[in-house]
């Protein structure tokens, strides 16, 4: 690694403590602006007593200023401290926990298979503007954008599952009927090797195909788009030209057309991957597959604050993370934005 590259990536990570500090602010400001009293959401039913109220209010530090109870949310969100859910009554760490590798599982499988069929696909199609395919990929492009997620999710489980009969039953990680493996890294098929439970693993790769599939064909086209433009764009490039023209090898041609491609393609499947963290919500609730997003919008809906702050956190981290690996993947398939 260069020096560059390495000033480069420094400016970069110095970057995400302002980032930092202005998410912390805004799951902050989420608690106090939210209508509504924390000490009586936290107390339920309960809070019919204004002295358990009061009582609430004081273990929480509502009493306390503004100032000191930032502090004191900082200070828990550093020590892992983020709450206990009004909902689930666990400790909201542990919920997401659980919930966060199922869709994290969903997404990369899915973000994957977007890029190599996508970029494969697009390659072929841009050295061959005019084409067959190149056309088709266009209309395609046209149809996946207008459809919704859950509709292509529902159409998919009406035609393999209630018509063929080939899928599973849309109910979750793993059939009803089988026994689950412990839970070590909340990733039913690793869980399933782990235990050596065939039957568990089997069912759990079958229960990915649907919904893995869903979102390869909703938004697989943004890949196939991009990395098809990308190389129709520089196939006509002054080098690529020079270089055919003296005698260069053709996969020495190809290559340097692909390289030229990294850039977009690496941007685009960085987009995709963060939009699908919390965008794969009607997916999950489709195929009941109980992920981060189906978390964050029960939150919602049960006015579990303290989840949803636990759900930005996690979500705004796992975004600077992604765009910063995006960054460094970017600068190193492009030296001049290192300059």
């Amino acid at each position: 690694m260069n020096r560059a590259l390495l000033r480069y990536v420094a400016r970069r990570v110095a970057f995400l403590l302002p980032q930092l500090f202005i998410v912390s602010i805004i799951a902050f400001a989420l608690l106090k602006l939210t209508p509504g009293d924390p000490a009586r959401l936290a107390l339920g039913p309960a809070a019919t007593n204004e002295v358990s109220v009061q009582a609430m209010r004081e273990r929480l530090g509502l009493d306390d200023p503004v100032v000191v109870q930032y502090v004191k949310y900082i200070t828990n969100v550093v020590q892992a401290d983020w709450g206990r859910s009004f909902r689930t009554q666990e400790p909201i760490l542990e919920d997401i926990g659980r919930r966060l590798p199922a869709t994290l599982e969903l997404i990369t499988l899915a973000t994957l298979i977007s890029l190599l069929l996508g970029a494969s696909i697009g390659i072929v199609a841009g050295l061959r503007p005019r084409g067959i395919l190149n056309r088709f990929l266009t209309w395609y492009g046209f149809f996946a954008g207008s459809i919704p997620d859950f509709w292509m999710g529902l159409l998919l489980i009406f035609f393999f599952f209630h018509l063929a009969g080939i899928a599973p039953a849309p109910l979750g990680q793993i059939s009803i009927s089988t026994a689950a493996p412990p839970e070590k890294t909340y990733l039913v098929p690793i869980d399933a090797l782990i235990a050596g439970n065939w039957a568990a693993f089997e069912s759990a790769i079958t229960h990915l195909v649907l919904p893995t599939l869903t979102l390869v064909l909703v938004y697989m086209p943004a890949v196939l788009k991009t990395v098809s433009a990308a190389v129709e764009k520089y196939r006509s490039e002054p080098f690529l030209v020079a270089a055919r023209v003296h005698g260069m090898r053709r996969r020495y041609v190809y290559w340097y057309l692909f390289r030229n491609t990294l850039p977009p393609t690496i941007t685009i499947v960085g987009v995709l991957f963060v939009f699908l963290i919390g965008g794969t919500v009607l997916v999950e609730k489709v195929f009941a597959w109980n992920g981060f997003g189906q978390y964050a919008v029960e939150a919602v809906l049960r006015k579990d604050l303290l989840a949803v702050q636990g759900f930005l956190l996690v979500a705004a981290a796992f975004t600077m993370l992604t765009y910063l690996i995006v960054d460094i993947l970017y600068a190193v398939a492009d030296p001049r934005v290192r300059l």
